[in-house]
């Protein structure tokens, strides 16, 4: 799961590597840990020097990054990603954009995506619902 709001999700004490890596600790898979991490950090545009750094060193452009590295460090089958890209500039929102579909790729992953940037649910999901706040479905594709 990738939360719209980064700092809420992310644990202050960790440093970027640690929160990266959480998912893979708890499993109990603590060799893949310097590889699968480096390996999403660079595929995420982080930075040596940011990895080292803890949430509040950095901008919510970075450490949303971080928690979709996080989300992704297990290579999980189904993706839930709630307003990733809001509060995000254009460029970081890419990045995010193409890291998910890099991801249901190479892995065939099911995404559900909420959020209000129709071209983005258009671009990312076979099926969109538009919800007019009634509960009733009003447009469906």
């Amino acid at each position: 799961m990738v939360f719209q709001q980064p700092r809420l999700s992310a644990d202050p004490r960790l440093r970027l590597t640690g929160l990266i890596a959480e998912p893979l600790r708890a499993t109990g898979r603590r060799a893949e840990v310097p590889d699968r991490v480096a390996e999403l950090a660079a595929t995420l545009g982080l930075t040596p020097d940011l990895l080292t750094r803890r949430p509040h060193e950095v901008s919510d452009g970075q450490l949303q990054r971080a928690c979709l590295a996080r989300a992704l460090v297990l290579r999980p089958r189904r993706l839930i990603c709630d307003e990733t890209t809001a509060m995000l500039d254009a460029s970081t929102s890419a990045a995010l954009v193409a890291a998910v579909e890099d991801h249901r790729r190479t892995t065939g992953a099911s995404l559900l995506a909420v959020g209000h940037d129709r071209t983005l649910l258009q671009r990312w999901c076979d099926r969109t619902v538009h919800w007019d706040g009634t509960g009733k479905d009003v447009s469906a594709r």
